[in-house]
């Protein structure tokens, strides 16, 4: 009876102790908020880069097919000029091909003049100079005046046909010069027309050229700062996980120092009951046969407040280092719960596996970790020190899961 109301005594002072005790240490406690306070600030910025880095992106990804189309239009004008060259040389050809047959038709025309100069010069030499009239006035008779006639008809005629026809070849041969050399003279406007607007294009193509390299140029800072904020908030994330674990140490030291104090006093209460109790007894039995009773009362009671204290310690224990009350959560390998990693192997490069798979910062990987009896290793990160996440087959387990807590020892 003696020793069930000193042990409520003794737990009566630890529930009292425990109560008012804060969770962490004020100087703890306010270091972290600090460390906190700037891993926010370095988590804005890095948002504020991530978003830079999204519209550089975009930015250099509309001038990249900017590029590319510029660079399609210049493919496009050299095909063009390479075959403006190829129509002018061949309408170079054809206007010497023409020029040849201009050449023909003069040496034609001369040669149909000799021909002329000869018959007429023949014509004037037979008739002693009288010409074709000569010729008529000699006939014999009207037959021989007609076949004359016919004749000079003929001559006639056939130098009028040799000339229309040299007059039309001419004027065949200069309509095509002429309009050879006008197709050429379109052929090197286009030319000109082709040159200006690919040098156009090259400006253009060295501008864009210029402000895709600007794009790169900072999306490499924008990256290189980024990589130094998430290597910042990490750091602080390790510096906060280690603040948070050494509070939970703190807390369980104040604890643990409660206790003892509180046993302690229990104890020497006690103590004090049972030295009145036996002053009391030897008063009233002055034979002394209560003393040695009285004693022994107090070497139980003394032995039962050690071993309460004991057993109300949050030490180490054979479960292991006790480290704390933790938040426990469940998650699984959906994209839900892991975002972008969903899939894959954890942050220590192990398959995750239900029964097994814990995530936690704060603690090396491999540490393992006894929660309600069953033990886990630490494979993952997400969640900070104190904070459980138990990997889950499904995420309908990890719903089912929900948000317990626990008292979690380290068993290596």
């Amino acid at each position: 009876m003696k020793n069930r109301k000193l042990f409520s005594l003794v737990l009566a002072a630890v529930l009292t102790i425990a109560s008012v005790l804060p969770c962490y240490g004020a100087t703890t406690k306010e270091k972290i908020s600090n460390a906190q306070a700037e891993q926010s600030a370095a988590q804005s910025q890095l948002d504020s880069i991530q978003s830079r880095i999204d519209e550089l992106n975009s930015k250099k990804g509309k001038s990249e097919e900017y590029l590319q189309e510029l660079n399609r239009q210049l493919t496009d004008l050299k095909n063009r000029l390479e075959e403006l060259q190829q129509q002018y040389d061949e309408k170079q050809e054809e206007l010497v091909q023409i020029q040849e047959d201009l050449e023909q038709a003069k040496e034609t025309e001369e040669e149909q003049y000799e021909a002329m100069k000869l018959r007429i010069q023949y014509i004037y030499e037979s008739s002693a100079g009288n010409g074709y009239m000569e010729m008529l006035l000699s006939s014999k008779n009207l037959s021989d005046l007609i076949s004359r006639a016919e004749y000079i008809q003929q001559i006639s005629n056939y130098d009028r046909d040799l000339m229309d026809e040299y007059q039309a070849t001419v004027e065949c041969v200069k309509e095509k010069e002429n309009q050879v050399l006008e197709e050429q003279r379109a052929i090197v406007q286009l030319q000109q027309e082709s040159n200006d607007q690919q040098e156009a294009i090259q400006e253009l193509y060295a501008a864009a050229y210029q402000e895709l390299r600007s794009y790169s140029q900072e999306l490499d800072e924008a990256k290189s700062s980024e990589s130094s904020l998430i290597a910042k908030i990490n750091s602080q994330e390790e510096e906060i996980n280690n603040l948070i674990r050494q509070a939970k140490e703190e807390e369980i030291a104040a604890q643990k120092k409660a206790e003892e104090e509180a046993a302690a006093k229990a104890a020497e209460e006690a103590r004090k009951r049972a030295e009145a109790e036996a002053a009391k007894n030897s008063s009233k039995n002055p034979s002394g046969s209560t003393g040695s009773s009285g004693s022994s009362n107090k070497g139980n009671t003394s032995s039962d407040t050690k071993k309460e204290e004991s057993s109300s310690t949050g030490g180490d224990s054979t479960n292991g280092t006790y480290l704390g009350r933790f938040k426990l959560t469940g998650y699984c390998a959906c994209s839900t719960c892991c975002g972008q990693w969903s899939g894959g192997t954890t942050a220590s490069g192990t398959t995750p596996t239900p029964g097994r798979t814990i995530a936690m910062g704060g603690v090396p990987f491999g540490t393992k970790l006894m929660i309600n009896g069953h033990v886990y290793t630490v494979e993952d990160r997400g969640t900070a020190y104190g904070h459980i996440d138990v990997f889950c087959g499904s995420h309908s387990e990890a719903l089912s899961f929900g948000v317990q807590y626990a008292d979690v020892y380290q068993v290596n």
